[in-house]
């Protein structure tokens, strides 16, 4: 893509946010695009963003479970940033009309207190950078159409990518844990919707450990000059499959000992 065409697909992107009217697929519109071309427009909506006064506080990884690999016919993660605009509090109701179709996901969120970078970056790296872990949720929105009404064709990884991997927002539970002491592997949630179990998981389905999450999001930053800095957010990848989020709807994530965190929609 040349560089008009990446910053006019990044305008479409911030004219559907803004007026929650989906666009269409950047992929009918540029069939031959690549995921560099994708990341730069994901990089152009978050600048665009910045100037206008949010703050980056970290990053979100996805597709790093083996199903939804499958299901996009892709080998490898994708990741987003994080922007202050989207941390909502634990127990707290989303307001009506902020999204356009969120979906919830369960999440294991690492808080960075040391800078990581560069592509040699081992597992120990990460642990030794990290602060505490905590069990998340994500909310995940779409401002790309879902699939093409005319044609039927499916978006794409390189949709989702220029999308900021769909993200939209993030709440962290209350409860903070040594990554050391922890087990996240085995790490599990229940989520339920309205009182009724939706999903569950465990922390093996993140690339059979978050922390491998992790490892590959500084390696892919550090193609791009970037790394992660103190104080940051990473969400590591969902171990459950995305949950749909109706008005009215809401939504608890047991983690068991590993603590628990609640969001509703209003």
């Amino acid at each position: 893509m040349t560089p008009d065409e990446i910053a006019a697909a990044a305008a479409r992107l911030l004219e559907a946010e803004r007026t929650r009217v989906q666009c269409g697929l950047l992929s009918l519109a540029h069939p031959g695009m690549t995921l560099d071309d994708a990341y730069a427009v994901q990089a152009a909506v978050v600048a665009a963003k910045e100037a206008a006064g949010r703050r980056r506080i970290g990053w979100k990884i996805g597709l790093t479970s083996r199903a939804m690999q499958q299901a996009l016919n892709i080998t490898t993660p994708d990741s987003g940033v994080l922007l202050d605009d989207m941390v909502f509090e634990d127990g707290a109701t989303v307001p009506e009309g902020r999204f356009i179709q969120p979906r919830v996901e369960a999440e294991i969120a690492f808080l960075m207190r040391a800078p990581l970078s560069g592509a040699g970056v081992t597992r120990e790296d990460v642990i030794a950078a990290t602060d505490a872990v905590a069990p998340a949720l994500e909310i995940l929105d779409t401002r790309i159409l879902r699939a093409d009404p005319a044609s039927g064709w499916a978006r794409i990884i390189t949709d989702t990518v220029s999308d900021n991997a769909a993200n939209a927002g993030v709440v962290l539970g209350p409860a903070r844990h040594d990554v050391r002491a922890t087990d996240l592997r085995r790490v599990g949630a229940i989520v339920k919707r309205d009182g009724v179990v939706e999903e569950t998981g465990l922390g093996a389905g993140v690339l059979d450990d978050p922390v491998t999450g992790i490892v590959w999001l500084v390696r892919r930053l550090a193609a791009y000059g970037q790394g992660l800095a103190p104080g940051e957010i990473v969400l590591s990848g969902s171990f459950i499959r995305p949950i749909e989020a109706p008005p009215g709807s809401a939504f608890d994530a047991d983690f068991g000992a590993f603590g628990g965190v609640s969001l509703g929609f209003a």
